[in-house]
């Protein structure tokens, strides 16, 4: 069997949160020292006592109530600690003191930091001004803001008052906002005057103006001078500065405890197969799912500095936003990944003493071939752990980690997503790391892999399925009064069971394998192939920057089109075309070799950095793409329409 990449010492595991979880078990007689398989078998069997422990482990500030599962044969309406009061707020705010709580970087270099007690006045301030603003349980607030400290002290103040708080980073088009807010309607909208990114500086007033005149209800449009410019009022008439909304101080929150499953969370879909749908999420069902993949498979403790690289717009924000309740200093960053050619996130790393640092596949991938070797360059003794998510993250880019960012660390990729806020299957601090293998399913998540006939496969390739309830099952969709459409979403393929729509395998040592999304997947001559299995491949070649692959229609079947974006002075000649055929070929099966491969200038990408597949597939086909507002770069669409050379 094959060697692991990294295997924890018996120091790491015996000091891992995860094993205090176990003895904390035992002392309650629930279950005895196990296996991590064991432990994870017993949390899916017995998920009352599982979530109750969880409940109790981590501190959860409010009162469970007497049951905690009700009804939990029903998937989806399992009810979850029917009689809990709590606010999600008050969980993630309970550590005090002069601790640093952010430290907020920006990429022209601004630096800030606020301590744990200084977030707590500043939470107090606006969750006061929001109150005499009306704002209470139900109403919405929203923000079109970065990365900066402003949107998490506007998601914590609306918490904390019962609202429901949705946002999404300034770069989406006034389209794309409306599709989202305009759904909700808030009651408060607050926003940036601009943003830093790529050496550019943005003005979002423009966008910002367009976007209070069309939607209806916003009571009050609040400004955050991330630029410092004028008067905002000039340009939205009735809009406040930040400082000038919060101008009294507060010292003392007035939580709200609510019920468990009292909607928190309004997240999107990313929209580009049609309007995006807006999933609501509750305070319980976060906050415990939260702390258990913080603590129990991230290992993150009281002290550790977080950092995830991510927008307001991504998942990604609400999950790091959620390290507080365990005592991480978050670190935030606004701005592009690669500034400062690609150092800024390595020397943030050194100079902030990250101890968990998450970043996504492409931006591994981006440093590997731009020939970084991190453990050269930096000194990293911080490091403990790296997380990945937002694409598969390949096995050569395993093989990077280990070989040039760092040997000793925790390599952890993660996979779930917006619609459970949180994840299927992810990272162990006591189990090894293969190549290419995600290390577990999550602990109380009863997750496997089906084929065709809805049976359960290991070493085969089949749909990534939850087969009993979790606690961050959404609460629904907005605007969805019967629950059809959530129920379409998600359980129509097998009633009672979550297709996820990821395409999957369990491996031998019990990790999983992402190849990619169901909907994208390959089918030539009814073989199916996963994305994910042509792009590790691609990825070998120096010359391939970037790469989308897609099945095009060809009567009664498909063939599989390779488009490439290329390293500058390099072009698309047979002699390369070739060796990308070989590469795969070899490495793959003849099944996996393009019968097209052709050159773009960029490939679109969802504003969360995800490759726009379906999007391309739309173009060449020519058909229109229904919500363009969702790329970052649908300019880049009009490289894959009407090409000749597909024609045949």
């Amino acid at each position: 069997m094959e060697a692991p990449l990294w295997k924890p010492s018996l120091e790491r595991i015996a000091g891992a949160r995860v094993s205090a979880f176990r003895e904390f078990l035992a002392t309650r007689g629930e279950l005895a020292a196990a296996s991590y398989s064991d432990l994870h078998r017993w949390s899916v069997e017995a998920p009352e006592a599982f979530w109750s422990a969880l409940w109790d482990f981590a501190g959860v500030l409010g009162e469970p109530g007497e049951a905690v599962l009700l009804d939990g044969e029903r998937f989806p309406g399992a009810r979850w600690f029917p009689g809990a009061r709590l606010n999600f707020a008050e969980n993630l705010l309970r550590h005090r003191g002069p601790q640093a709580a952010i430290v907020a970087l920006l990429e022209n270099g601004e630096r800030r930091v606020l301590s744990r007690d200084e977030l707590y006045r500043e939470v107090a301030a606006l969750a006061a001004a929001l109150r005499r603003a009306g704002v209470g349980p139900g109403d919405r607030v929203a923000g079109f803001l970065p990365n900066v400290p402003e949107a998490l002290i506007a998601m914590l103040a609306a918490a904390s008052l019962g609202a429901l708080w949705t946002s999404c980073s300034p770069d989406f088009g006034v389209g794309g906002v409306l599709d989202r807010f305009g759904q909700l309607r808030p009651k408060v909208l607050f926003v940036a005057d601009g943003y830093y990114y790529d050496g550019k500086t943005i003005d979002c007033l423009p966008r910002v103006a367009k976007i209070a005149a069309a939607i209806d209800g916003i009571e009050q449009l609040v400004v955050v001078p991330v630029l410092g410019s004028a008067d905002p009022a000039a340009v939205v008439p009735g809009a406040l500065r930040w400082m000038d909304f919060c101008e009294a101080t507060a010292d003392a929150i007035a939580f709200e405890r609510l019920p468990f499953d009292h909607p928190l969370y309004a997240l999107y879909s990313s929209g580009t197969t049609g309007v995006p749908k807006c999933i609501l999420h509750g305070a319980g069902g976060t906050l415990l799912q939260h702390l258990k993949e913080h603590q129990l498979h991230t290992d993150l403790r009281d002290g550790d500095v977080f950092f995830y690289f991510t927008t307001c717009g991504w998942m990604m924000w609400n999950w790091l936003a959620s390290g507080l309740a365990s005592g991480a200093t978050l670190v935030l960053y606004d701005g592009s990944p690669f500034a400062d050619e690609g150092r800024a996130l390595l020397d943030a790393i050194d100079r902030e003493s990250i101890t968990v640092f998450g970043t996504s596949a492409k931006y591994i991938a981006a440093l590997e071939k731009a020939g970084h070797r991190p453990r050269e360059s930096h000194d990293l003794s911080s490091l403990r752990t790296i997380l990945s998510t937002g694409s598969p993250l390949s096995p050569e880019h395993y093989d990077y980690v280990y070989r040039d960012f760092k040997a000793e660390v925790c390599l952890a990729s993660i996979s779930g997503g917006t619609d459970i806020v949180s994840c299927f299957v992810g990272g162990s601090p006591v189990l090894p790391v293969y190549r290419g293998e995600i290390q577990a399913p999550g602990l109380g998540m009863a997750v496997a892999v089906w084929n065709d006939d809805g049976e359960p496969v290991q070493g085969e390739k089949g749909e990534l399925v939850c087969t009993r309830p979790f606690p961050s099952c959404p609460l629904g969709f907005w605007n969805d009064p019967d629950g059809s459409r959530f129920r379409a979403a998600y359980f129509d393929r097998w009633p009672g069971v979550w297709a996820h729509g990821d395409y999957a395998e369990v491996t031998a040592h019990g990790g999983f394998i992402i190849h990619g999304r169901s909907d994208a997947v390959l089918n030539p001559g009814g073989v199916r192939i996963g994305t994910a299995e042509i792009y590790r491949q691609v990825e070998r070649v120096e010359e391939v920057l970037d790469s989308v692959v897609i099945g095009q229609r060809q009567g009664d079947d498909v063939r599989v089109v390779l488009f490439l974006v290329l390293r500058e002075g390099v072009a698309l000649d047979e002699a390369l075309g070739a060796r990308i055929r070989h590469v795969i070929r070899d490495n793959a099966t003849p099944r996996h070799v393009p019968a097209k491969i052709l050159a773009v200038p960029d490939i679109p990408r969802t504003i969360s950095g995800k490759v726009a597949e379906l999007a391309v597939r739309s173009a060449v086909h020519g058909e229109p793409v229904k919500n363009t507002d969702a790329l970052a770069n649908p300019e880049s669409l009009a490289a894959f329409r009407d090409r000749p050379e597909l024609a045949d």
